[in-house]
């Protein structure tokens, strides 16, 4: 059993998730596991799987 938390991202969900701050459409990156807001300029982290679409949890660009 490995000691990394595992997770993986639906990517299916890009088509209904949206930016909390502008209402823009996301973009996955798979490498940085996190969905990037273009419009807002912030980086929405994903944490084991699952989106943290939190503004305050956002990392600005």
């Amino acid at each position: 059993m490995s000691d990394k938390p595992t997770g993986s991202f639906d990517t299916k969900l890009l088509d209904i998730l949206v930016c909390p701050m502008t209402r823009k459409p996301l973009v996955y990156d798979a490498e940085a596991q996190e969905l990037i807001s273009k419009a807002a300029g912030v980086a929405y982290p994903i944490k084991l799987g699952v989106p943290v679409m939190l503004i305050e949890e956002a990392r600005t660009l």
